[in-house]
């Protein structure tokens, strides 16, 4: 086989994936056939190739193949990912969703560096609109709307559950959802919420995590433990790297235990 030809010239018209395999081994044989039949379902989205490792030992030499089967995805002469193993059909279709290029990933990357300018959350709304099956457009669109429109929110994400790479974003965001959608009672953790509530409408995103840790120390079972999960997706919202989070993560945590 030309590996150039069939593999880093291919690339660059589609993706290539290529089945490093041999003959000998065992779990080569059982990975063969469930790639073999992806690869006919989705001819359209990329080609397959098998690379025997004892034909061609110098390829798999200079690819850095110590253990088969390996596989690897190749787009414009790159290698932009691989796994090793035989993985079962419903893994080797998640990694080929998270890996092919897509021209509306690229799409959304575009939109998204804008979100903060103006027009970008109605450039993402109309993406979503057009690519409803864009799970991470719908992330995204819900963290927009979801403490004006929690309904809304909620909605977007309502199909992304545990085993989505998106699964913890969207129960994140289901708890925001509910925490902004939550009649807040006369209590004093309640009132509390009711303020936090206000605050994250207003953007004072300070403020809001401020009472809701007030509400934690007030009542840690007010609401199902809303305040405590709703502390625990902000932060996981805004990532270890925010000022807030780096701020106020540790008296939350002081509060809890």
């Amino acid at each position: 086989m030309d590996f150039k030809t069939a593999v880093i010239e291919k690339s660059f018209e589609k993706p290539v994936v290529v089945d490093f395999w041999a003959a000998w081994c065992g779990p080569c044989r059982v990975l063969g056939p469930v790639i073999e039949k992806l690869a006919a379902e989705q001819a359209d989205k990329w080609e397959l190739v098998k690379l025997d490792t004892e034909e061609d030992y110098e390829v798999a030499e200079q690819y850095n193949i110590r253990s088969i089967p390996n596989v690897k995805m190749f787009y414009k002469g790159e290698v932009v990912s691989e796994f090793a193993g035989a993985l079962p059909r419903t893994a080797i279709e998640r990694w080929l969703e998270e890996n092919l290029p897509d021209n509306r990933k690229e799409s959304l990357s575009h939109i998204l560096s804008r979100l903060n300018s103006e027009g970008g959350v109605s450039e993402l709304e109309a993406f979503v609109a057009q690519n409803p099956d864009v799970a991470e457009a719908r992330v995204a669109l819900a963290r927009e709307v979801v403490y004006d429109n929690p309904e809304r929110a909620a909605a977007l994400v309502q199909t992304i559950h545990l085993g989505d790479k998106l699964a913890d974003r969207a129960e994140d965001l289901r708890t925001l959802a509910e925490l902004m959608s939550v009649e807040p009672d006369e209590t004093p953790a309640g009132k509390l919420i009711g303020e936090a509530q206000r605050a994250l409408r207003q953007k004072d995103n300070e403020t809001a995590i401020k009472k809701i840790i007030e509400a934690t120390t007030a009542d840690k079972a007010y609401a199902r433990e809303l305040p405590r999960r709703a502390a625990v997706a902000l932060f996981r919202l805004w990532g270890p790297q925010d000022e807030l989070t780096k701020n106020y993560r540790w008296r939350f945590d002081m509060v809890l235990y």
